[in-house]
């Protein structure tokens, strides 16, 4: 009768380190072991593995309504930790949000700076049209230009302008663009269970 009391007081205060654990962070994560972190298919030491898309795609779902700034802890169990591990995997969690989060950044200041250079040039064609409609609009050479440079400009200016203000941003492309930044300066722990 007393080891049932026992098992009953062991397991309710299981029950409340893992609720204490779980009231710690923003986000915490079950693992069973290391690898549920990496792919399957990598057989690579923890510090060049590629990450679990299922580890992304929850980490993904967990961060999307969580500001900057976020604790992601990992639960492990107890027997399973080893700091060697730990050390290397949030030395490798952090460079490949760091580096996503600059790739996909750099992309979109690229697209960004491709759109106000499309607008511009779109500007340079209206001015073009209507240089030639003032100044010698009777000829068919300059008509034929006027007809090219008009709807070329509108269209150039538009699809710079949509381009330069993200207006149509993929929100896929969005949504990836902030979930790595949110990541890249997130902070990894582990703890035990």
């Amino acid at each position: 009768m007393k080891k049932e009391v026992n098992g009953k007081k062991e397991e309710a205060s299981t029950k409340t380190n893992i609720t204490e654990l779980l009231n710690k962070s923003e986000i915490s994560l079950w693992l069973d072991n290391y690898n549920d972190i990496f792919s399957d298919f990598d057989p690579r030491p923890y510090a060049h593995r590629a990450l679990s898309q299922d580890l992304l795609d929850e980490a993904k779902r967990a961060t999307r309504e969580a500001p900057s700034g976020i604790e992601l802890r990992f639960l492990i169990p107890n027997p399973q930790r080893n700091l060697q591990h730990e050390f290397m995997i949030k030395k490798r969690l952090r460079e490949h949000f760091r580096k996503h989060s600059a790739r996909l950044e750099a992309e979109y200041k690229a697209i960004r700076k491709k759109g106000i250079i499309m607008a511009i040039i779109g500007m340079l064609l209206l001015t073009a049209a209507t240089f030639l409609y003032q100044h010698d609009g009777n000829k068919w050479w300059t008509s034929f230009l006027i007809v090219l440079f008009e709807p070329a400009g509108w269209f150039t200016i538009w699809i710079g302008l949509e381009k330069a203000f993200a207006v149509y941003e993929g929100s896929e492309h969005k949504l990836n663009r902030l979930f790595y930044q949110k990541m890249a300066k997130a902070e990894f722990k582990f703890e035990g269970y």
